[in-house]
C-alpha cells in the first residue's frame, strides 16, 4: 500500500501522529508475529530487548545504535514505521522486505520492547 508520509523531518514528525490500523482485537497476534520479525530483521543490530545491543553493534561493526527507551529518542508506533518504511541513518528501508501489516506488526512490539525497558 502507498504511504501517504514524505520522507523528511517535517514527514517523521506529521508520522509521530500515527497510531497502529491493526486491529486491536488481535493485539496478541500481531505482537506474536512482529517479534518473530522483530527476531529476523532487527534484532541483530537493536538486540532482542530493543537496548541497542545486538551482535553486530557487540562486535562493533555497527555503532550508535540507542536503546528504544532513550528520551532523546521520543519514538511512536508512528516513527517506528515511518523509520522501517524509509530507514533512517545507516538502517536501510525495510519496505521491500515487510509488507504494510507487518510493519505495523514490528512497530507494535517495538513498543512493547520500549515499554517493557521503562519498568
Amino acid at each position: 500500500l502507498p504511504y501517504e508520509i514524505e520522507n523528511t523531518p517535517e514527514g517523521k514528525e506529521l508520522a509521530r501522529l500515527n497510531t497502529s490500523p491493526l486491529d486491536s482485537m488481535s493485539t496478541e497476534e500481531n505482537l506474536a508475529v512482529g517479534a518473530e520479525l522483530y527476531t529476523i530483521y532487527c534484532a541483530i543490530c537493536h538486540g532482542n530487548n530493543g537496548k541497542g545491543q545486538g551482535t553486530l553493534v557487540k562486535r562493533e561493526k555497527i555503532l550508535g545504535v540507542p536503546s528504544y527507551d532513550d528520551p532523546a529518542r521520543n519514538i511512536t508506533v508512528g516513527t517506528t514505521f515511518h523509520t522501517i518504511q524509509y530507514g533512517l541513518n545507516s538502517m536501510g528501508s525495510y519496505a521491500s522486505q515487510m509488507d504494510t501489516e507487518e510493519m505495523w506488526q514490528v512497530s507494535e512490539y517495538v513498543m512493547k520492547l520500549k515499554q517493557d525497558l521503562t519498568k
